[in-house]
């Protein structure tokens, strides 16, 4: 045993995973634990479903319906271990992972930490704007919604009741385009009856994409399915718009312009979550460079899966897309070669099978990219989402508390977990009147 009560492997090498999502997460429900010891690795002791993040920020699901624990998704694996850590470094000489709770040495390292929101250094849009890439970040977004409609019925100056109710969304990828259209579903058919006393329809939801379309890795027809949509149900669009400046209240973009606003959600970019220790070439603009066998740069005894990798093949001359896909596909695919390393077996690269892209907008509206060039609207493309994400949810208890509220909501038109539970609107307000009793008697 050790400083972190692991036992000795007895003869099997060690393979050390960190990180619980879609690539760690099927990597180890894959790999034959009889002939390794696993560690896996996680700040977190559950896996978050992030394709639904959005439907936690706007009530359609809470937070457990879209989380997995990892000990129970693996306890009658044999050989498997789980630590509830945040890794501090690699020592890749000594083959350590470097924990507050001591080293780890491993044979094999599996790196599957998957990506994190990108700022571009700027301190603040990092410190002033809502990401949506956890299950926090998810929380913070729904409570701040809700404690921003209280503010607006507590309000009679127009110009603070304005951008009170603007809502600005960076990004027209998959995130920022189901995020607005969400905004909008909640507000037709729920806030108008919870807050009487403002006229909620005129809520101001803005999409704002740098480039000149929506959805830029879909086909051009889902693109203009999803851009016509969305205008439909009252969400504005404007491209070629780059935000460059946040400061909590005003949203100054590259062009000059500017637009007041208490809400700014940024989905405009994401980098690979990079452990310090590497060699140098290991890694390149937050992505581990690999080859097709998932062996990071220089090295052969450490991996890397899913979002955080770059890997060109001859379909993918820029590298693999970011999506859930690619990472299970990749956490298959290696956990398949350690069995065959195992069995005295030749190993395979990786050859990604793109299964298709698909985008829920709203109720009934949705897009889809399917093999064969097939491309659907509507009803059809909604249903295939949500079996599919119904299907892909870890445990029968998630698929079936989320199928039940998707009927319950599709039913009564209503969102269940409209709850402002912390930090509260009482502390926030507390906090600024002591702000302004402090700067009067200076």
């Amino acid at each position: 045993m050790n400083a972190l009560n692991l036992p000795v492997p007895q003869g099997k090498p060690r393979i050390v995973v960190i990180g619980g999502g879609f690539g760690g997460l099927n990597f180890v429900d894959t790999l034959d634990t009889r002939h390794y010891q696993v560690v896996l690795l996680d700040q977190y002791n559950y896996h978050t479903f992030a394709p639904l993040l959005y439907q936690v920020a706007t009530a359609g699901l809470d937070a457990p319906d879209i989380c997995g624990a990892l000990r129970k998704s693996f306890r009658h694996k044999k050989g498997f271990h789980f630590r509830m850590l945040r890794v501090q470094g690699i020592n890749d000489q000594a083959q350590l992972v470097h924990t507050k709770a001591g080293p780890i040495h491993y044979d094999h390292l599996v790196l599957a930490t998957g990506t994190r929101a990108n700022f571009f250094g700027n301190d603040n849009l990092e410190r002033h704007t809502l990401p949506l890439k956890t299950v926090p970040d998810a929380r913070r977004l729904r409570n701040h919604l809700f404690q921003t409609l209280e503010r607006v019925d507590m309000t009679d100056d127009p110009a603070e009741k304005q951008s009170l109710m603007t809502f600005l969304i960076v990004g027209g990828g998959p995130s920022g385009v189901e995020l607005a259209g969400a905004l909008s579903e909640l507000r037709r058919h729920v806030l108008q009856r919870d807050y009487p006393d403002t006229d909620t329809m005129q809520l101001r939801f803005i999409l704002v994409d740098g480039g000149e379309e929506l959805l830029a890795q879909f086909s051009d027809k889902s693109s203009a399915d999803a851009r016509r949509n969305l205008e439909e149900m009252r969400i504005e669009l404007w491209f070629g718009k780059l935000l460059a400046d946040y400061d909590g209240r005003v949203a100054t973009f590259k062009d000059g312009s500017t637009l007041e606003t208490h809400t700014v959600i940024w989905g405009a970019g994401v980098t690979g979550s990079i452990i310090g220790g590497l060699r140098e070439g290991s890694a390149q603009k937050g992505h581990y460079n690999i080859d097709d066998r998932m062996r990071v740069q220089g090295y052969e005894n450490v991996y890397a899966i899913g979002d955080v990798t770059y890997l060109t093949s001859d379909k993918w001359l820029k590298g693999h897309p970011g999506v859930a896909q690619v990472a299970i596909q990749m956490g298959q695919r290696l956990a398949k070669n350690f069995n065959a390393i195992a069995r005295g077996k030749p190993t395979e690269g990786f050859v990604y099978f793109d299964k298709g892209n698909l985008a829920i907008i709203g109720r009934n509206r949705a897009v889809a990219d399917l093999p064969k060039n097939i491309h659907l609207n509507g009803f059809p493309a909604w249903f295939i989402w949500a079996f599919v994400h119904i299907f892909y949810l870890v445990g029968w208890r998630n698929r079936l508390f989320t199928f039940l509220s998707w009927v319950g909501n599709y039913i009564t038109y209503n969102r269940a977990v409209r709850l402002v539970i912390e930090p509260t609107l009482e502390e926030e307000l507390a906090g600024a009147h002591a702000a302004d009793a402090q700067a009067a008697t200076v």
